[in-house]
């Protein structure tokens, strides 16, 4: 009897076509969104930014009436003049560069196609069709996976709903700059802006204020027009230079202690970055989530968050993290138009108490959970 023969394959290929195969795939990430045309910009997502443009060049007419009028056909103080056209246009100039930088720049891609993933040496390694299609990475990790990007998420990388995509250390989404997020290589620049724009206003509203002080005790020695620009310029200048320089001394603050938007103002990011919890004793998951919590596990979690801060590492290196410069003149590029962040915007380092405030913070948290 011949020896049964056991079946060959329904379809085979050469090595060849399983190679071309694997070439072809293209990782597209808006593909796997439930709305592909969420990332797409219209016009009307550029109308703020058109609005930021007409606030910074509106006051302008009023402010070389003002210039002219005031110190030259009254004080008769060309330099003077020379000076506050200097101070205000270099202002002006600098604000539009680390605008322009905002607009221009990515701020952070996070996820490059799969099949060519970049090591910890900065150089990319070519990866197969089955590792591309399955990487190994932990899904359940909130850190380490998007779900919705469906790609691997760098630390302090975070997804953003209108923008469809993720960004490395993102800020926040910004709709005065183009409906553009706010990320590792354009926080610098954004923050460049905000204090650019409040030293302009600042700057517009006391010399406007002074002359319009000098016009109520000279009233006949300067023309009947003026003293209106002057109120204007005063009042628009005072209110941007609380409004801008708000949020200015805000992220001032924000780069101090080595935190953004997202991690100041949502405690309960806090829980991904917890150590492993006891497998008996509580009915949490690992790392918990915030809807499983009780009220008084939410006021742990809020009380801890203001005292654990995971990146902070002093003022002066939290400072070098934004605005660090490698270069002998890097210190100009930055006092024009702000940069990028230096790094690489995906590994950054630990505040050294950060381990052991976490894992006081875990016990707290299953504690109470056993309690109630």
């Amino acid at each position: 009897m011949a020896p049964r023969r056991s079946p060959g394959p329904l379809l085979s290929f050469s090595e060849r076509e399983l190679q071309s195969a694997e070439s072809s795939i293209v990782f597209n990430p808006e593909s796997l969104s439930d709305d592909p045309n969420a990332s797409k910009k219209r016009w009307y997502h550029y109308l703020p930014l058109c609005g930021t443009v007409i606030l910074i060049l509106a006051p302008q007419p009023s402010w070389l009436y003002v210039l002219v009028d005031f110190h030259l056909q009254t004080l008769h103080q060309p330099a003077i003049f020379m000076m506050h056209l200097l101070i205000t246009y270099t202002l002006t100039f600098m604000a539009f560069s680390s605008l322009i930088v905002c607009l221009a720049r990515d701020p952070g891609p996070a996820n490059p196609a799969p099949s060519r993933l970049e090591g910890a040496d900065g150089e990319g390694e070519e990866i197969g069709l089955t590792e591309a299609l399955m990487p190994d990475r932990d899904f359940s990790s909130p850190d380490r996976w998007c779900r919705k990007c469906w790609a691997p998420r760098a630390e302090r990388t975070h997804h953003c709903s209108i923008c469809n995509r993720c960004v490395l250390k993102m800020d926040h989404h910004c709709p005065w700059i183009g409906a553009k997020c706010i990320g590792h290589r354009t926080y610098p620049a954004f923050v460049h802006f905000l204090c650019c724009v409040s030293l302009l206003a600042t700057y517009v509203a006391v010399v406007a204020g002074k002359a319009l002080w000098h016009a109520f005790q000279n009233p006949f020695a300067v023309h009947e027009f003026t003293p209106v620009h002057e109120l204007g310029l005063a009042f628009t200048g005072g209110v941007f230079s609380l409004t801008v320089g708000s949020f200015a001394a805000y992220h001032l603050y924000l780069i101090s202690t080595n935190q953004t938007t997202l991690e100041h103002i949502a405690p309960f990011m806090l829980l991904r970055h917890l150590p492993p919890l006891p497998r008996d004793g509580h009915s949490l998951s690992d790392p918990p989530l915030e809807p499983e919590l009780s009220y008084v596990q939410r006021r742990i979690v809020r009380d801890a968050h203001g005292q654990i801060l995971i990146y902070d590492v002093g003022l002066k290196k939290n400072w070098a993290q934004v605005y660090g410069w490698n270069t002998k003149y890097g210190w100009a590029f930055r006092l024009w138009c702000g940069g990028a962040s230096a790094g690489d915007g995906k590994t950054f380092p630990r505040n050294p108490r950060s381990d052991e405030m976490l894992a006081k913070l875990a016990r707290e948290i299953v504690k109470a959970d056993v309690d109630r």
